[in-house]
């Protein structure tokens, strides 16, 4: 009897497990068909010249202005804030987590590790909207002062303030994706190295990080994917501005800025100006999920599947 009992509970569990899985699948798939669906009504739409005109336009055209009279849908200006903050917040991520990583795992005791890893989760907890108002209100003035001594003037909406605040926000979490990439390479690589009369840094540098470096390269992959998705900081601090520039100091828009500026606006729902926040939505979807899935080969390759 108590058998029977398991056994239907155990079926019972198999089965809401299953459900919840399928609902989670089945809303990933809604959230596409919405996003694809509303994004050929813009295609399609007249005031876009139609598809398949609207289309050439999107890729062609290198103004954004679908909220104005004279309508240009180009992308690329917004592509272009999106990629600036992008690798602007690499450049501090990168390095900053590859010094992160390599001191909790090859040098840290597991006392020191288990204290400061709590706090750098602690930066991930920070709501963003935190990060948006700490780069408009203190970095952008500190660099301000600081350019200013250069004779170099820096506006108050820019790409470099978000962009450097985005790094700091994705640090913990490219920092503790390459520390377990760093921990899974074998112990027999590092014993070998000090066997040759490496040293611990030697080691670290010339030994596991090469030996890891697929696993590396996914996380930083995954985190640049962080940072083009990332939305309060820039439309607080970058400004909506879209243009194609490589200044970091002039105000720009990010995809994720335009989408939050016409949501909040009192556009008509089903208008061509209210679609066009899908069809910019799309092209962040497809840049993403480029990036999410060569992150994804690559940490399966580093894994040895």
């Amino acid at each position: 009897m108590t058998i029977d009992i398991k056994k239907k509970m155990d079926s019972a569990v198999h089965v809401f497990l299953m459900i919840v899985a399928a609902v989670s699948i089945l809303i990933t798939f809604a959230i596409v068909w919405v996003l694809i669906a509303d994004t050929v009504k813009f295609f399609s739409h007249e005031e876009g010249g139609g598809f398949p005109l609207s289309i050439i336009r999107f890729f062609t055209e290198t103004e954004w202005t679908p909220t104005f009279l004279n309508k240009q849908i180009g992308i690329w200006p917004l592509v272009n804030g999106t990629f600036m903050i992008a690798l602007i917040s690499m450049l501090i991520s990168v390095p900053l987590g590859l010094i992160v990583a390599v001191y909790l795992s090859e040098y840290a005791s597991w006392k020191v590790r288990e204290t400061v890893k709590p706090w750098l989760d602690f930066l991930e907890a920070v709501p963003t909207v935190v990060y948006g108002y700490f780069a408009l209100l203190f970095i952008t003035p500190l660099l301000q002062k600081i350019l200013l001594n250069f004779g170099i003037e820096m506006q108050g909406m820019n790409a470099l303030s978000p962009g450097i605040v985005i790094g700091i926000m994705i640090l913990p979490f490219t920092a503790s994706m390459v520390e377990d990439s760093l921990k899974g390479v074998p112990q027999d690589l590092r014993e070998a190295s000090y066997a040759l009369g490496s040293s611990r840094l030697r080691t670290a540098f010339l030994v596991v990080i090469p030996a890891a470096k697929s696993g590396i390269i996914s996380a930083y992959l995954l985190g640049f994917s962080r940072a083009i998705g990332e939305t309060m900081v820039v439309a607080v601090a970058a400004g909506m501005y879209p243009q194609i520039t490589a200044n970091p100091l002039e105000p720009i828009q990010t995809i994720t800025g335009y989408i939050v500026q016409v949501a909040l606006g009192d556009l008509p729902y089903g208008s061509f100006e209210y679609l066009s926040i899908f069809a910019a939505g799309f092209a962040l979807f497809v840049i993403t999920l480029i990036f999410n899935s060569i992150a994804v080969y690559l940490k399966s390759k580093s894994m040895g599947y």
